[in-house]
């Protein structure tokens, strides 16, 4: 599953990072925590340089716990500063700002060396489409700054938002990279609702998701639909067993498969079956 996905939206934004750049002390990242590595734009290492970063491990009410400690963990000896969140937190700006002082605080005592006043921090922030960027920074802000939507490319232009007394944000829309070369990454990011389902096999990325549960919460699986499948199990069987489960049928009583398909994808995706990381730390 080779996918290109880049409108021009995206290259254009990518164009007024490289722009605004200059005026930026640090940059704050938002993550997916259910994908943690995939959910991270490759492309914009080269163009945020080495500014310091903030990630931040959105929706961790749907990820796997002990993931998410690890993957913080392993942030942190990369000498980033993160911090795992559910986006829909009014409290998030008290877990966010602490970060970002803590990110430029040798950047600002310089400038007090030299005479220069303390000013607001200047923060990008970044994310892929359907992080929830733009529920994060409403939380922030306090009040609806940015458009919200369950689907990507919500954000289409960028804006300066205050937060608080210590940070400024621009905003940016969600950008993702040309060609996901990997096609498990591709499949992740469309189980997780990052790429439209238009320019996807909504098949693939269902059996991929079904496949991951099988093998890591397998009993859970099994549960929540009321079918007795194992990995190695046919997948027409799967499908015919949930779909005689779920109802899903179509006309003369036959499987409906596509929406077997929609089915699976919705329930893993919305966090109906459990709490899943896809990108883990050891497998």
């Amino acid at each position: 599953m080779s996918i290109n996905w880049f409108p021009g939206h995206m290259a254009k934004a990518r164009r007024e990072i490289e722009e605004n750049l200059k005026k930026i002390d640090v940059v704050i990242e938002i993550l997916d925590a259910r994908i943690p590595v995939s959910s991270h734009n490759p492309m914009l290492d080269d163009v945020t340089k080495d500014k310091p970063k903030v990630v931040v491990l959105n929706k961790k009410d749907m990820a796997d716990e002990r993931e998410t400690k690890a993957w913080i963990s392993q942030l942190q000896k990369e000498g980033k500063h993160p911090v795992a969140i559910n986006g829909r937190d009014s409290q998030i700006i008290r877990k966010i700002e602490p970060l970002a002082i803590e990110a430029t605080r040798e950047m600002f005592e310089k400038m007090e060396r030299k005479g220069i006043n303390r000013r607001a921090i200047r923060a990008l922030i970044l994310g892929i489409p359907n992080v929830g960027k733009s529920t994060v920074i409403n939380n922030i802000a306090k009040k609806k700054i940015a458009k919200t939507g369950n689907t990507p490319g919500v954000t289409k232009r960028q804006q300066w938002i205050k937060a608080g007394t210590r940070m400024e944000l621009l905003d940016t829309p969600g950008i993702l990279w040309p060609k996901f070369e990997d096609e498990e990454t591709g499949k992740k990011l469309s189980l997780t609702g990052a790429i439209t389902d238009r320019v996807v096999s909504l098949d693939e990325v269902a059996i991929y998701g079904m496949n991951f549960l099988l093998e890591h919460d397998k009993d859970t699986f099994n549960k929540f639909y009321n079918v007795n499948a194992d990995i190695d199990d046919d997948i027409v069987e799967i499908y015919e067993a949930i779909g005689k489960s779920r109802g899903l049928k179509a006309g003369g009583n036959e499987i409906n498969y596509e929406a077997v398909t929609n089915r699976i994808i919705y329930d893993i995706r919305n966090g109906k079956i459990g709490r899943y990381t896809f990108d883990r730390t050891v497998d």
